[in-house]
């Protein structure tokens, strides 16, 4: 059974924990080790997670059958919802939590009257090509000045019909 609960700050760790798994498998092929390890540091140490936290991102785990399989994280602004992580262990890819992960960011645009889901991806990772089956566009090429490294993105779009009223 899946189900997607909202994490509380003593689930950091189990983030953590999956983001150390899933970034080398994710990024080995398009990233140095260096900003593998960096990014790791930044953005997927405890301090790191219960920053974003802080800072408005609301993290929610995909659990199977109990167990941990995948999170998201949030963030609601004036006119979109954005994706700001999405990640999957390795040996659960291929399984549709993916999808479901991005049916439920949908869904809360779509509570909150939002009509836009908004994600960055790297321009070299293979996940582009499965944003774009879930209907996500790009609107641009970005490379964003990060410390020491250049993040290549896209910046990817997906519209929603918002529940507001009009």
């Amino acid at each position: 059974m899946i189900k997607i609960e909202l994490a509380e700050q003593s689930d950091i760790r189990s983030v953590s924990n999956m983001a150390h798994i899933i970034w080398p498998d994710a990024y080995g092929d398009i990233l140095s080790q260096d900003q593998i390890d960096f990014m790791l540091e930044k953005s997927y140490s405890i301090e790191g997670l219960a920053e974003s936290m802080v800072n408005g991102q609301f993290f929610y785990l995909l659990k199977e059958d109990g167990i941990a399989q995948g999170f998201v994280a949030l963030r609601t602004l004036e006119d979109k919802i954005r994706i700001e992580k999405l990640y999957l262990m390795p040996d659960v890819q291929g399984k549709g939590f993916g999808k479901v992960l991005i049916d439920f960011a949908t869904e809360k645009a779509v509570l909150k009257g939002k009509d836009i889901v908004e994600l960055n991806v790297n321009r070299n990772n293979p996940a582009y090509h499965f944003y774009l089956k879930q209907g996500f566009e790009v609107i641009e090429a970005v490379d964003i000045p990060y410390y020491d490294y250049v993040l290549n993105d896209y910046v990817m779009q997906k519209k929603v019909k918002s529940s507001a009223v009009s």
